[in-house]
């Protein structure tokens, strides 16, 4: 391994992102019903996710890995991205569902990237690059690597955290700036990029550390979970999608020490939370309620956190990286509803 002078950027990030945690890291009911009277519905029994593999170990250069993604290719394989690799170690991985092989796909000298999401306008990968505040993309073979943005937006340097993509490819970005400061200090924002111009657009700011991000299944709103709020917003969107027309507070997480992290939504509208600081997921309705919490089983020791959630689009297989001092591994569930794109990555 090279030493850690040839990539100085990195490893401060990496640094910081491990000193303030944020890297430390069945049939099923639909959307609530409140049913006669108001009643809410009881949560379903807790699920318990098992183990699929073991993708990564802890690094030696950088004292921990941290796999986010995952995401399902157009050939059924399920990437994923280690957070805190070091240069010349796989920065992107592939894992066969069916055969448990982890094959590498990518890495380069000085990236961070925290998710992975595949575009519906061209079918490349694209990888947020939380070091360089870029977004880089490959094929689903790791060639032919791109940078697709870069630069400051509105005058301020990104932090971009997780994507998600309309239906036209234009992508929608969590900006996790300020991950470090307590949240009533919020300088986080959600940023739209144009799928064939990259140009940026703010939608929202002065946000706490948003991170995870997701459609609803009409692509009229997105989730947006909040790092360092611990709490998930809606935000509804106009027609063509380019502005906010109305955002509020829509669901409260009571994690004590642990934080909310990415966020998916299955064909229901249900949405999957995933936290870091403990390595459970945490399933809502539309409307709030609380209606399952997928937790690993008692045996699993060295886990710290659940941080990403694919749903394979037209099943209920879903899969969740999980990581901490152990290592990086994927383990899988069965969903409340299908899998759709929204639930594919981010």
């Amino acid at each position: 391994m090279q030493a850690a002078a040839a990539r100085p950027v990195a490893f401060r990030t990496l640094s910081a992102l491990a000193a303030v945690g944020l890297l430390a890291g069945c049939a099923a009911p639909g959307p609530a019903d409140p049913g006669a009277g108001g009643r809410q519905p009881e949560p379903a029994p807790e699920r318990t996710a098992t183990r699929l593999v073991q993708v990564t170990s802890v690094h030696e250069a950088t004292g921990m890995t941290l796999l986010e993604g995952p995401t399902f290719g157009p050939d059924g394989g399920l990437f994923v991205v280690d957070v805190t690799a070091p240069a010349g170690e796989p920065k992107v991985l592939r894992v066969d569902i069916d055969t448990r092989d982890v094959s590498p796909i990518y890495t380069d000298e000085d990236s961070a990237y925290t998710s992975a999401q595949f575009s519906p306008h061209d079918g490349r990968l694209y990888l947020t690059d939380f070091a360089s505040g870029g977004i880089d993309s490959i094929t689903a073979d790791g060639d032919d690597p791109r940078a697709f943005f870069s630069g400051d937006v509105d005058g301020q340097p990104m932090r971009p955290d997780d994507v998600a993509f309309d239906e036209a490819g234009n992508l929608f970005v969590t900006d996790t700036t300020g991950y470090a400061d307590p949240s009533w200090e919020a300088q986080g924002r959600v940023v739209r990029i144009d799928g064939e111009t990259a140009e940026a657009t703010v939608l929202a700011r002065d946000l706490p550390a948003p991170n995870g991000i997701s459609f609803t299944p009409d692509f009229d709103g997105l989730w947006v979970s909040h790092n360092t709020g611990n709490r998930v917003d809606h935000l509804g969107l106009d027609a063509d999608r380019t502005e906010v027309t109305t955002a509020y507070p829509a669901i409260w997480f009571s994690g004590g020490r642990s934080q909310v992290d990415s966020t998916a939504v299955d064909a229901a509208g249900n949405v999957y939370q995933g936290v870091h600081g403990q390595a459970e997921v945490f399933v809502y309705s539309p409307t709030g309620d609380l209606l399952t919490t997928v937790s690993l089983p008692r045996k699993a020791k060295g886990l710290t956190s659940a941080t990403n959630i694919a749903i394979r689009p037209g099943t209920t297989d879903a899969y969740v990286t999980v990581s901490g001092p152990a290592g990086g591994f994927v383990y899988e569930f069965e969903a409340l509803a299908d899998g759709i794109r929204q639930s594919n990555g981010g």
